[in-house]
């Protein structure tokens, strides 16, 4: 089971996933999560089936974000997490976020894929699962191709987003793959809830 990054709005259900089905885990190394079996590194590629997934270390949104490139049938996808949503990305205000670093992510780990590349991101806001290098290129409000550096940096900075609900909750359980502390302490104790 792969991670594009750790999230701070809700846990994980990674840990519980694979202790009931015997996969591994893999997020960033650059994540620390040190549950994960997986330490996966920009460039790295993991074979499954006939697919072949390429890793890209694509941080800005948190510094231990990844985007996995692969081809099906003839079509290349990108499953980019929260770096890139469907008109829009990821805040940059927290967990190690910066906008600079995203931007220049998006451009050159992302963009540099052929237009026609299907991304998949983490989640949308509007009820679409799907768009394409070249849409985002063009409609893309804060990473259109328009956009310069320092006015998605200008942008990102007055997004003025609240702070995520579950962050104190879920970040601490992420860290450690989807268990929060107060669970990795009675498991720890031996005892049952």
């Amino acid at each position: 089971m792969l991670e594009t990054h750790v999230h701070a709005d809700h846990i994980t259900g990674s840990a519980q996933l694979c202790a009931q089905t015997g996969a591994a885990s893999g997020v960033s190394a650059a994540a620390n999560v040190q549950s994960a079996k997986l330490q996966l590194t920009h460039g790295e590629r993991l074979s499954f089936g006939r697919y072949v997934l390429e890793v890209r270390r694509t941080p800005g949104h948190t510094n231990g974000c990844l985007t996995f490139v692969t081809h099906a049938d003839g079509q290349m996808l990108a499953f980019t997490g929260d770096a890139l949503l469907i008109r829009g990305c990821g805040r940059t205000d927290f967990q190690q976020g910066d906008a600079a670093t995203l931007y220049q992510s998006v451009h050159y780990q992302i963009y540099a894929l052929p237009s026609e590349t299907i991304i998949y991101p983490g989640h949308d806001y509007h009820g679409h699962s799907s768009t394409t290098v070249d849409e985002e290129q063009r409609n893309n409000p804060r990473l259109n191709l328009a956009v310069t550096r320092a006015q998605f940096i200008e942008i990102m900075s007055n997004l003025n987003l609240p702070y995520p609900q579950r962050i104190d909750e879920a970040l601490p359980a992420n860290l450690l793959g989807g268990i929060s502390p107060s669970e990795l302490e009675v498991r720890a104790r031996g005892v049952i809830e």
